[in-house]
């Protein structure tokens, strides 16, 4: 069995001493918790709502190589894996990125594709399909936030292997959660959503971290305010069955030769 963990806080913007400390918090509490795969928010060591660029990139950090790396490292040494969103600083250009550390290295960066609002203005896309990580008979996949919009982003990690999709977020429109439940279900996994709580600069977000799975039943969702980690104990092999009936295959039933609209501009 595998313990899921979402860590939920009140992150600030641009306060990087702030949210560093809530970090190493929520990490001591995954620890104690015994967590196997850890998921904190989106954007957790800068905050969100960024006056402009040059707030953004005054909370940036590459990956690897950052303090919010160097937690990563540290935490996931025993055998763990951990995903954390982090403003990515790479050369001049900012990324809404997600790093992820796994036995004590930097295992995969994933750079968010679909930028939400006032994203648009900061960061660059990512132009990268999403992770799939393979570690100690893990099979893990990671999108961001308003990647959850997509359909097919959630299909490509389950066509890669993906048994659960780790989603760093900073949720703000009401259905988001919901939705996750069928991205689940309609792919055969199971989904970790780290979402924060608090409001930055007149923006609410709505907290509700939770732990689905592949046949879309909420296995644990946090309160809207709470701070700490939700976990949840789940057998990750259950994503291997994509049966729906005994005849019905939910990746096997595809029918992409119907589906070649989809990939037009």
């Amino acid at each position: 069995m595998t313990i899921l963990g979402a860590g939920q806080a009140d992150f600030h913007v641009a306060d990087l001493r702030y949210n560093l400390d809530l970090l190493r918090r929520l990490l001591d509490e995954a620890a104690a918790k015994q967590v196997d795969i850890l998921v904190l928010p989106e954007l957790a060591s800068s905050g969100y709502v960024f006056a402009d660029a040059a707030e953004a990139r005054a909370s940036a950090e590459e990956i690897p190589g950052g303090q919010v790396s160097a937690l990563l490292a540290e935490w996931s040494q025993p055998g763990r894996l951990a995903v954390c969103g982090i403003c990515e600083r790479a050369g001049d250009r900012l990324y809404n990125s997600a790093a992820v550390f796994a036995g004590g290295g930097h295992a995969a960066t994933y750079r968010k594709a679909h930028l939400f609002l006032n994203e648009k203005t900061i960061f660059t896309p990512g132009d990268a399909e999403p992770p799939v990580i393979d570690f100690q008979g893990w099979r893990v996949g990671v999108m961001i936030c308003f990647d959850w919009a997509f359909p097919e982003m959630a299909r490509l990690l389950a066509l890669g292997g993906a048994q659960v999709i780790l989603h760093p977020s900073n949720l703000v429109l009401p259905y988001a959660q919901s939705a996750m439940l069928t991205r689940g279900l309609e792919n055969g996994v199971f989904t970790v959503t780290a979402n924060r709580h608090g409001q930055e600069r007149g923006t609410p977000f709505s907290g509700r971290s939770q732990v689905t799975s592949p046949k879309g039943a909420l296995l644990a969702q946090a309160a809207g305010d709470f701070t700490g980690v939700l976990t949840a104990v789940v057998d990750l092999a259950q994503a291997d069955d994509k049966q729906i009936t005994p005849l019905n295959h939910v990746l096997n039933d595809r029918r992409p030769d119907l589906y070649r609209r989809l990939v037009e501009g």
